[in-house]
């Protein structure tokens, strides 16, 4: 006899299906398989109570503080512990309880709805028709920016972002017009050209013209950094029928690092979304069309960003793709002092953190050596 201790499986049916257990089997033990972790804000002490002795009782758990027992506040903070089988089942159990026990166990059905699993992520290059951008390999003008697009495709991107206005903390603001004469002569030559059939164009802009500008050229989605609060915005991305990536950001690049602060980060962001993408859905852009980017570096401390992306599987639940943007940006340079053009190592810890969390899509500057990092994970998991 021989025992070996396995590492985390992703693909748990697969594994079970290859041992040879059958059908039935599977769709039972796989849920058995992964633990589930669930942060529970601001709980009714009764509720935490009635949660802890469910949990108990089917082998799940509910680590509460010490003064639950014996009500010495109105409201606790405390973590769900338990595989998906007992979280299926404290999901339906709950919502016959009362003190606000209801609205966890939604809570809990959503995130169980979200997809086991996902395909191997999108890589998306970045181009900058602009010469304030943070990082100096980004910047491109006209013929140059051809030339580059046409090697990330090489490289294999699959969506290639442009933009002409730096959003780099503190960077100065562009008037409508020089952003447009900007971007202008690239989305003539990707149109003239037709590019656009080669890979899916995205434009990183919050100005109507601009953005109406690149639709007309080919591109197919839309980037706004400042989570479409412009409903003009939506308008083009129904319009065009294109996608929209909504991403978060605490003030204005102007001033977003200048002192961000959050009681909790994942419940302001994940607030956040739930805002806006009702916004869109009631204009009438439909949710798959809706991408999600939790804004790494903009109006975000360096624990604010770790915080994200260690828990970015969280807003998988909403049911839209996630984007992660991390290339070569300070936070890295806040762990160890590294300059901008030294940072590619650091960018893909980061990157494949998130896309072991869920992330859909990975802007960076690398596409190459994103490629095969991601691939080489990928076999791994």
């Amino acid at each position: 006899m021989q025992l070996y201790r396995l590492g985390e499986m992703r693909e748990k049916r697969e594994a079970l299906k290859a041992l040879g257990v059958e059908h039935g089997g599977v769709s039972i033990i796989h849920k058995k398989m992964s633990l589930y972790y669930f942060m529970i804000k601001d709980l009714r002490t009764p509720a935490a109570n009635i949660l802890k002795q469910d949990a108990l009782s089917i082998g799940a758990e509910l680590a509460v503080p010490s003064g639950v027992i014996t009500c010495e506040k109105a409201a606790f903070d405390c973590m769900l512990i338990g595989n998906r089988k007992q979280i299926e089942i404290l999901s339906q159990k709950e919502l016959t309880q009362p003190f606000g026990l209801k609205a966890v166990a939604q809570a809990l059905a959503a995130h169980l709805s979200s997809p086991a699993s996902i395909a191997v992520p999108k890589i998306m290059g970045v181009i900058n028709a602009n010469d304030d951008s943070f990082y100096a390999g980004s910047r491109f003008v006209a013929e140059d920016a051809l030339v580059r697009i046409e090697q990330m495709i090489a490289e294999g991107a699959e969506i290639i972002d442009i933009g002409a206005v730096s959003s780099r903390p503190g960077a100065a603001v562009v008037e409508e017009k020089e952003e447009l004469e900007r971007i202008k002569p690239i989305c003539d030559a990707i149109r003239s050209s037709k590019l656009y059939e080669k890979v899916a164009f995205s434009i990183d802009s919050t100005t109507p013209s601009v953005v109406e500008t690149a639709l007309q050229s080919g591109f197919v989605i839309i980037n706004d950094i400042t989570g479409a609060r412009d409903s003009r915005i939506i308008a083009l991305a129904l319009k065009y029928d294109v996608s929209l990536c909504i991403m978060h950001m605490q003030g204005d690049p102007q001033t977003m690092q200048d002192d961000p602060q959050y009681e909790d980060v994942i419940v302001e962001v994940s607030h956040f979304f739930e805002g806006r993408i009702a916004d869109c859905e009631a204009l009438g852009l439909d949710r798959a069309r809706i991408i999600l980017d939790v804004g790494i570096g903009f109006g975000k401390s360096l624990e604010d960003n770790l915080i994200l992306l260690k828990n970015l599987s969280h807003f998988r639940k909403f049911g839209c793709d996630l984007l992660v943007g991390a290339s070569r940006k300070s936070m890295i340079d806040h762990i160890i002092p590294t300059p901008v053009e030294e940072r590619l190592p650091g960018t893909l810890a980061i990157h494949l953190q998130a896309v072991a969390q869920g992330a859909h899509i990975i802007r960076c500057h690398d596409v190459k050596a994103h490629r095969q990092a991601i691939s080489v994970a990928e076999v791994l998991r």
